[in-house]
């Protein structure tokens, strides 16, 4: 492709015409919207309460990045807010353990080969986090997490070739109606399973310096059985 074809084929695309499509219909948008908020109200209450913590770039990331989710869903690119998705999952996932490794996240900084996989934190919460064990098989956090993930690293890996693409040029790139609102579920699936991570993990130590008003919203919605496993109050 020459940078004219290129030109013409982005200019090809009504943009505005798909962000159109997906806001038509409020409820998607809603959806999307609502889970951004979550963690969003997560996000403030962990840099009030974490407050100088180095690791909170990941909080700030996946916040940022729950943010062009949406954006990518509405402009009907599907395969990239897949890649989003996972990313804002991740950096949620890496918060809850480097938060308390600075010595380990400094060495992620400085080192390029240093890894710590999905597996190794789960592993880590399992062993040191407080109830972690008890909590996540009430809330069959791990088995959801690893389906979860699996399913949204096959669309990113081509795994499933087709299952989120279905142009066969770029300047084609619009909404596919049976296709979007799957692509909203997984990103409202994995928002819900960061929420979880959260209340299973990092609020089990500073859930006490929440507002009431962030307590109540965190909690809307939970199962009782949930949340009196979790031992959160509301107040």
């Amino acid at each position: 492709m020459t940078k004219d074809n290129l030109e013409k084929a982005l200019a090809a695309v009504d943009w505005n015409a798909n962000v159109s499509v997906f806001t038509k219909d409020a409820t998607q948008p809603e959806i999307v919207a609502k889970a951004n908020l979550r963690l969003a109200v997560w996000s403030r209450q962990l840099e009030i309460t974490d407050k100088g913590n180095p690791a909170l770039a990941f909080v700030r990331e996946m916040q940022v990045t729950g943010h062009q989710v949406a954006a990518l869903i509405a402009l009907a690119l599907y395969k990239p807010a897949a890649g989003g998705m996972r990313t804002t999952f991740e950096t949620a996932l890496y918060y809850s353990y480097f938060r308390t490794h600075k010595a380990e996240l400094a060495t992620l900084v400085r080192d390029s080969e240093f890894f710590i996989s999905k597996k190794e934190i789960i592993d880590y919460h399992k062993q040191h986090s407080h109830n972690f064990s008890a909590l996540q098989q009430s809330f069959g956090l791990v088995s959801q997490i690893d389906l979860w993930y699996s399913g949204v690293s096959a669309i990113i890996h081509g795994q499933v070739p087709g299952g989120w693409t279905h142009h066969s040029s770029l300047e084609k790139t619009s909404h596919v109606p049976g296709v979007l609102p799957q692509v909203v579920d997984t990103f409202v699936a994995g928002e819900e399973l960061i929420h979880r991570l959260f209340l299973c993990t990092i609020a089990q130590e500073l859930w006490n310096g929440f507002s009431s008003t962030s307590k109540k919203y965190l909690l809307a919605g939970l199962a009782g059985s949930l949340r009196t496993a979790s031992a959160l109050d509301a107040a």
